[in-house]
């Protein structure tokens, strides 16, 4: 294949929906590994002497590595996969030599990630003939290619991964017609609510979401050291929509995945353009809120890592945030998923702190670098003793732990001061800067300094800051 050939075939996006409806009826996606499935990577690599082989199905936005023989992946971004080059050429793909096609060295990211120099895949297709995934083999060494009857033989093994995905649907038949009554008996009694999935769906095809980001301070200089990312939805009609007002939605249906990781690539790339209009942006970090069911995945942190390597972001600007209910459905997935993102010298953040039932249980368990003050609390400090008690033992919790504390939600002057003299060292909220867009946020960031102005700041004392001494854990190189 060329990469002439590679170029000028695109995708029909108008066959993505029928075929992200064929993966779904499959169930395949958000599931524990299947051994049926490691037989036949592993069978692959054994036949044609590979170093690894994976299978992988491929939604909207990541590939789900289901099997791997060898060097060990979960999942990555859809964007710059092999799975996509198959789904272009509608067929089989072989590279013998990586180094000789310029255009798969650089969009195949897993080549970069395994350091293969040949590769071949097979596409996995449902029986009317949409492909669903592939499978796929890689060698360290180019080779000469393959005859006829290997590439033959490896569309045959693809074809047995698809036969054991037809026995898992049937499995599962009885089990989608009982959830599709039961969803039929709720609609039947109840209005049909906005927006659908379909509506989410097509939103992100348009392109119509967008971030929005909130300037986090060091309270004392109120320099800007952060942002963090805030989705939104510029319906071509509605206007501008909260998040509020699709998230769950987007979550009862499913597309929080797509939106969420769509929203983990636009900040990597927003990171890569601040640094590039100004290299003293280098110690900016963005912060992005993760959903339960992105932190469910145990391929989180070899799909963030991805990311990072396709868009060279460095791994210290990013920072994650999560909530304590994502923490609680699976505690041992937390610590695997939250160690390996600490690996990479991600920063970890709990975000709204104090509102769950059992949040210092967590602390101890889990590597947090900042824990968020929840705007409740800060907003109620000025309302009496026990509030403002609230707020000043969580700062002392997070110095006795080590993390950062970042207040949510100042509002007033009162809430400012308040907070500097307990010693709290960084905050964001409508006092300092609404949410507001990338060029909005750009044009801040040239400020002196990038010190936000404050009406009537020189009325505040300035205490001295008891700023909390914590090592910053060393990023690995991604």
């Amino acid at each position: 294949m060329h990469e002439a050939e590679l170029e000028t075939r695109q995708i029909d996006r108008g066959q993505e929906n029928p075929r992200l409806a064929a993966l779904a009826s499959y169930a395949i996606l958000d599931t524990p590994p299947e051994p049926c499935y490691d037989t036949i990577t592993r069978l692959a690599a054994v036949y044609f002497g590979a170093d690894s082989a994976c299978l992988g199905f491929a939604d909207e936005s990541r590939v789900w590595l289901k099997s791997w023989w060898g060097q060990s992946i979960r999942e990555i971004p859809r964007k710059e996969s092999i799975f996509d080059i198959v789904l272009a050429k509608d067929g089989p793909v072989v590279v013998p030599n990586v180094a000789n096609c310029p255009f798969v060295a650089c969009h195949a990211l897993i080549l970069r990630i395994i350091g293969a120099a040949f590769f071949a895949s097979a596409p996995v297709r449902t029986p009317d003939g949409k492909i669903v995934g592939s499978l796929n083999i890689f060698a360290k060494q180019p080779r000469s290619g393959m005859t006829d009857d290997e590439l033959h033989t490896l569309q045959c093994m693809a074809d047995m991964a698809a036969s054991l995905l037809e026995l898992r649907k049937l499995r599962c038949v009885a089990t989608k017609r009982s959830r599709r009554r039961a969803r039929s008996a709720v609609s039947a009694t109840s209005p049909r609510s906005w927006p659908r999935c379909s509506d989410l769906r097509q939103a992100l095809d348009r392109h119509e979401f967008v971030l929005y980001y909130q300037p986090e301070i060091d309270l004392f200089t109120r320099k800007i050291i952060g942002v963090e990312a805030l989705i939104r939805w510029v319906h071509p009609e509605r206007g501008l929509v909260a998040p509020l007002e699709f998230i769950p939605h987007a979550e009862e249906c499913g597309m929080i995945l797509p939106i969420g990781d769509w929203g983990l690539a636009e900040a990597c790339n927003q990171i890569q353009a601040w640094n590039r209009d100004d290299p003293r942006n280098g110690s900016l970090r963005v912060c992005v809120n993760l959903s339960a069911r992105q932190f469910s995945r145990p391929g989180l942190a070899d799909h963030v890592r991805s990311l990072l390597l396709q868009t060279g972001a460095s791994s210290d600007q990013l920072g994650l945030e999560m909530t304590e209910s994502s923490l609680i459905p699976n505690l041992n997935t937390a610590v695997d998923v939250l160690t390996g993102l600490r690996a990479l010298g991600i920063s970890l953040h709990m975000d709204d702190f104090g509102t769950g039932y059992s949040s210092l249980n967590y602390l101890h368990s889990f590597p947090f670098d900042v824990l968020k003050i929840d705007r409740s609390f800060v907003s109620r400090m000025t309302e009496g003793d026990q509030p403002l008690q609230i707020v000043r033992t969580i700062i002392e919790l997070a110095r006795a732990l080590g993390m950062d504390v970042v207040a949510e939600g100042i509002e007033t002057l009162e809430q400012y001061r308040l907070l500097r003299e307990m010693g709290c060292q960084y905050g964001q909220g409508y006092l300092f800067a609404r949410p507001m867009t990338a060029d909005k946020i750009t044009q801040l960031l040239r400020l002196p300094g990038r010190v936000l102005p404050l009406p009537e700041s020189e009325k505040l004392p300035a205490p001295t800051p008891t700023p909390i001494s914590r090592p910053i854990p060393k990023p690995i190189s991604v």
